[in-house]
């Protein structure tokens, strides 16, 4: 499943993953935005995966944002972003 969102004035965010007995395996999110350190993008993968496919946008995002807290710094993109990129990849 493929799912996109251009935040306004900012990058786009791209998620695409598969779904296992209800829940979001396979998590994979990419995008044109800019995210230090590199490998926070692996924690923000990793903290979508398992989730129920019933996980509104504003479940998924606060598990997110746990990743997204500082020294991270994010350019482009929120947690809300990833968030609505993964409902539309389900939808």
């Amino acid at each position: 499943m493929h799912g996109e969102y251009k935040v306004p004035g900012g990058k786009l965010v791209v998620v695409d993953l598969s779904v296992h007995e209800g829940r979001l395996s396979q998590v994979q999110v990419s995008g044109d935005f800019f995210l230090e350190p590199a490998e926070t993008l692996g924690a923000i993968n990793a903290a979508l995966e398992g989730q129920p496919v019933s996980a509104d946008e504003a479940a998924l995002a606060r598990r997110v944002q746990k990743v997204l807290e500082p020294p991270v710094a994010t350019f482009g993109f929120d947690a809300n972003a990833v968030a609505v990129a993964v409902r539309r990849a389900l939808s």
